[in-house]
């Protein structure tokens, strides 16, 4: 097992990685204020690893609500957390029981939103179990629901308690969706490390294989750079929005097509060559690592040409990025493989990589 310290003053806590963790609860146990505690899954996940959680918690004495959602991006919404809070309600659940967000991406934004909502506050603890979710979204304390004219909008910042990324659950998970997770792994070489980013050229087909070393490592590199980033900034005001590569972008391609037709690294693929390109056209990215980019995402099976919104419908969704300032479109480009920065784009650059 390898720990990930998040260090952050007020909230600090621990990644866990390795494979087989789920069958050992104490990790998870420790972390409990009370012997109470509720699991949010979905019907997928809830088929392979639900059973065999609850059991072992139980065994341990503890006391467990399964909350089972149906599975899907475009679940992520006003309904399908007030359900979480239903039950909450309900079972009259109290302020030291613990959530626990069982699941991949969409599982866990919206457990944490209902521990960060409920009771105005509640512990929760991540168990990410798709590729994403375990380098990406549970790590930070981003919590949130789509709304039909943007994702993500709507949400607050709430860190886990523990996060334990539990790497034989990937042995599982679809390869579109194993992909798609992929996209953000591909990511932080892009915005934080060269070394990174050609260590994955040179291994993305022992990532393909699901080899357990080349999995281990690439999901500890990656939450070592989110980590460090995260405490660093916590809310956003500055270099944690790098993490964002290819979101503005990604989030109207969700949104213009309907959240669930891509997925968000499928999404997230396309608009970070968009930012490449872009990157090129301002004169800092060269047309070698444009090149770069774009092989390493194909090799991943990732998809690299965005579909055709419309400029109009490009720009209108975009308009509604968290990065908007004073009505200006903000994106992150890159300077060169491993450097980014946020700058805007001129509407001749926009028109240039979107038609």
């Amino acid at each position: 097992m390898q720990t990930v310290h998040v260090d952050l003053a007020h909230a600090p806590y621990d990644i866990l990685i390795g494979a087989g963790l789920l069958a050992d609860p104490q990790a998870i146990l420790q972390h409990l204020t009370q012997a109470n505690a509720v699991i949010v899954t979905n019907t997928t996940v809830a088929a392979l690893y639900l059973a065999p959680l609850q059991a072992s918690l139980v065994a341990a004495g503890v006391s467990v609500l399964p909350v089972i959602l149906p599975d899907g991006e475009q679940y992520k919404n006003w309904t399908t957390l007030n359900s979480i809070l239903d039950a909450l309600l309900e079972h009259r659940c109290e302020r030291k029981t613990t959530l626990i967000a069982l699941g991949g991406g969409v599982i866990g934004d919206m457990t944490g939103f209902a521990a960060a909502i409920y009771q105005r506050g509640v512990p929760f603890i991540q168990i990410p179990t798709t590729l994403l979710a375990q380098v990406d979204s549970s790590v930070g304390g981003k919590t949130a629901i789509n709304h039909p004219l943007g994702k993500n909008m709507i949400g607050a910042f709430y860190q886990p308690r523990l996060v334990l990324a539990d790497l034989a659950t990937l042995h599982t998970l679809p390869a579109r969706e194993f992909a798609a997770g992929l996209a953000e792994v591909i990511k932080y070489g892009l915005i934080d490390d060269a070394v990174f980013f050609a260590w994955l050229e040179q291994n993305i087909a022992a990532l393909l294989r699901r080899d357990v070393e080349a999995l281990a490592y690439a999901v500890e590199r990656s939450c070592s750079i989110k980590a460090r980033i995260v405490a660093s900034d916590e809310r956003e005001q500055g270099v944690r929005a790098f993490l964002n590569l290819g979101h503005t972008f990604g989030h109207a391609i969700e949104a213009g097509l309907g959240y669930g037709q891509w997925l968000h690294g499928e999404a997230v693929a396309a608009g970070m060559l968009l930012a490449a390109r872009a990157s090129k056209l301002l004169g800092n990215l060269g047309e070698q690592d444009v090149q770069r980019t774009e092989a390493l995402l194909q090799a991943a099976g990732l998809p690299v040409v965005a579909p055709a919104l419309g400029f109009d419908r490009w720009m209108a969704l975009m308009a509604q990025d968290k990065k908007v300032e004073r009505g200006h479109i903000r994106f992150v480009l890159l300077r060169h493989i491993g450097e980014a920065y946020i700058a805007t784009l001129p509407e001749q650059h926009l028109r240039e990589i979107l038609l």
